[in-house]
C-alpha cells in the first residue's frame, strides 16, 4: 500500500517559471532553502481529486485581454485552467477515459474525461474555434518504471483508474497527470483510411507534409510513404509535397539540391507497384526558407506522366517571380514551375509557393503548392497570457495577401481557369490567414468547410484535432470530390504528423 510522510516545511516561497518567464507558461510554487522535518510515517495517501465531466468547468480560462491571468482571482469552479492551477502537485484521478492524442516517443498521450464534447466519429476531439479549446483534455505521463507505456491510438480507452499527481509539464506547456497507476488500454479498433479512387475523367491531386524527408532517413520511411500514396491515397495524379529536404538533410553545408530525396521517394513508389512519378521543384536559396536548420525544406510536385503532363517553361529560379500571360483559354504562366513573388519580405525565413501548369485530358490545370510560416513563437493554449497571442499569425496573413493578389491576377486573365491551391498553411480554416487567402470565399473555396464539422481536421496537437493542411479551389470548378485521409496523426505509429488530403476534379 502506498503511504505518505507528513512533513513540516519552512523556507522562502516564490514562483518558478519552467522554461523561463518569457516562454509564457504558468508558474509553479517553489520553496527556496527549505527546511524539511518529517512528522510521521506510514500514513495513507490523501484521497485523490476526481477529474471528470462534472468537476472540470466548461470555461477554459479567464480573459485578461492578453495580459497575465496571475493577477486575477483564482476561480477553479469557473475555469479549467484555474482548477488545474489549484491542484498543482496534488493527487488526482480519472476513470475510463478516451484517448484523443496518440502516445508518442516521450511517453505522453492525451485523454478526454468529457466523452461527448466535440467528439468525432473516429474518437477525436474536434477543435473548431479559439473560444473552445476543449477543457476536459488531459495530458498523461507516467511515473511507473516497471511497465511499458501504453502505445495508444485515438479512440482507444484507458479503462479503470488512472491516478497520480498533477504537475506542470515544461516541454508540453501544459498540466499533466504523472500517473503512478494507469488504466488498462482497450483498443478502439481505429484503422487507417483509404480514399475513393479517381474515375477515368477525374484528375486527382493530393497534398502531403512528409515531415523533413531526407536521403538519410531509413528506407522504411520511404517505403511507408510509398504504401500510403499507393494504397491509401490511390496513386494521385499530382502530389504536392511539403518538407522535402536537400540531399544532405539537416547538415548545413551549403547543399540545396534535393534530387536524391525525390528520386529515393519516386523509386520507392515504383518499387511498391505505384506509378513511375516524375517531379518538379525549384531549389531555394541556402538557409533562406526556414525549417530544420540546414535542411532547406521546400515544396515539390510529383506527377504521373501517364495521366497528366507538366508544362515546362524555363526561367523559374529561387528569386524569379512567376507571372501571368494571355487571356481566357490562353492564360498561362510565364515560367513553370515558378515561385510567387519570392523576394517579398512576407516570405522571409519561410517557404515560397510553387506554381505549376499541368494538362489533364487536354485541359489546363494550375496548381499552387504551399507551406506557410510555422506557429513557432505563439503563446500556447495553456499560457498564463489569456487570450494567447498568436504572433506568427501576422506573417501568414501577409503571405496569404501576397498569394491572393497573384490568384486575383490569374483569375482576372482566365475567370474559368482550373485552379487548385493546396498544402500546409499552418493555420485553421477560421484564421485570418486562410480567410485572406480565400478572399473570404470570393476567390477560393476551402474544401475542408464542405465536410461535416466533426470531420474537419488534418493534425492532432495536444489532443485537439484541427486543420493545418488545406485544399482550395476556385468557385468555377464545379465537379469536386474531397477527402482528408486519416493515416497518421491519430496513431502512435505514424509516418508523418500530418494527414494527406486528396481532391478529385473534372476540369
Amino acid at each position: 500500500m502506498r503511504s505518505r510522510d507528513p512533513v513540516s516545511v519552512s523556507g522562502y516561497i516564490s514562483q518558478y517559471y519552467p522554461g523561463g518567464k518569457d516562454a509564457g507558461g504558468l508558474s509553479v510554487n517553489e520553496i527556496a532553502k527549505p527546511i524539511v522535518t518529517t512528522l510521521s510515517t506510514g500514513n495513507k495517501l490523501p484521497a485523490p481529486v476526481v477529474l471528470d465531466k462534472k468537476s472540470i468547468p466548461s470555461g477554459f480560462a479567464p480573459d485578461a485581454k492578453g495580459g497575465s491571468i496571475e493577477s486575477l482571482t483564482l476561480e477553479p469552479n469557473k475555469y479549467a485552467l484555474d482548477l488545474f492551477k489549484s491542484l498543482e502537485g496534488m493527487n488526482v484521478r480519472f476513470s475510463d477515459a478516451r484517448v484523443v492524442g496518440a502516445a508518442n516517443s516521450y511517453n505522453e498521450m492525451w485523454v478526454t474525461v468529457d466523452p461527448n464534447h466535440n467528439k468525432t466519429k473516429r474518437g477525436d476531439v474536434y477543435y473548431g474555434s479559439y473560444n473552445d479549446p476543449n477543457p476536459a483534455r488531459l495530458m498523461v505521463q507516467t511515473l511507473i518504471t516497471n511497465q511499458a507505456f501504453p502505445q495508444a491510438d485515438v479512440g482507444d480507452m484507458l479503462k479503470g483508474i488512472t491516478e497520480g499527481p498533477l504537475d506542470w509539464n515544461q516541454f508540453g506547456g501544459t498540466y499533466a497527470v504523472q500517473a503512478r497507476e494507469i488504466g488498462t488500454l482497450k483498443s478502439g479498433g481505429l484503422k487507417p483510411e483509404v480514399t475513393t479512387a479517381a474515375k477515368s475523367d477525374e484528375a486527382s491531386l493530393a497534398t502531403y507534409n512528409v515531415q523533413n524527408l531526407a536521403p538519410k532517413d531509413p528506407q522504411a520511411k520511404y517505403d511507408r510513404l510509398a504504401q500510403g500514396l499507393i494504397n491509401n491515397l490511390r496513386s494521385p495524379d499530382i502530389v504536392a509535397l511539403e518538407e522535402i529536404q536537400d540531399n544532405s538533410g539537416a547538415v548545413d553545408d551549403g547543399t540545396v539540391d534535393a534530387d536524391k530525396t525525390l528520386n529515393k521517394l519516386t523509386d520507392a513508389i515504383a518499387a511498391a507497384g505505384g506509378p513511375q512519378y516524375e517531379w518538379r521543384q525549384i531549389n531555394p536559396e541556402n538557409d533562406k526558407d526556414g525549417g530544420q536548420p540546414g535542411g532547406n525544406i521546400r515544396t515539390a510536385y510529383l506527377f504521373n506522366p501517364k495521366r497528366v503532363s507538366f508544362t515546362d517553361r524555363p526561367g523559374g529560379t529561387s528569386t524569379t517571380p512567376v507571372g501571368i500571360t494571355g487571356r481566357g483559354d490562353k492564360t498561362a504562366l510565364t515560367v513553370s514551375p515558378g515561385r510567387i513573388d519570392p523576394t517579398n519580405s512576407a516570405w522571409n525565413s519561410s517557404r515560397k509557393p510553387l506554381v505549376g501548369e499541368f494538362t489533364f485530358q487536354g485541359k489546363k490545370l494550375f496548381v499552387i503548392a504551399n507551406h506557410f510560416a510555422s506557429k513557432l513563437g505563439d503563446q500556447g493554449v495553456d499560457s498564463r497570457f489569456q487570450a494567447p497571442t498568436r504572433s506568427s499569425e501576422a506573417q501568414r496573413t501577409q503571405q496569404a495577401a501576397v498569394e491572393n493578389a497573384f490568384i486575383k491576377e490569374l483569375l482576372a486573365a482566365g475567370p474559368k481557369a482550373n485552379l487548385v491551391v493546396l498544402g500546409d498553411l499552418n493555420d485553421f480554416q477560421f484564421s485570418p490567414a486562410v480567410q485572406t487567402l480565400t478572399g473570404n470565399g470570393k476567390q477560393l473555396t476551402d474544401l475542408v468547410n464542405t465536410l461535416p464539422q466533426a470531420e474537419r481536421y488534418s493534425y492532432v496537437y495536444q489532443g485537439n484535432s484541427q486543420v493545418l493542411d488545406h485544399i482550395l479551389v476556385n468557385p468555377a470548378m464545379k465537379h469536386v470530390s474531397y477527402d482528408v485521409v486519416h493515416i497518421n496523426s491519430e496513431f502512435a505509429d505514424q509516418t508523418s504528423d500530418h494527414e494527406p488530403q486528396v481532391v478529385r476534379v473534372k476540369p
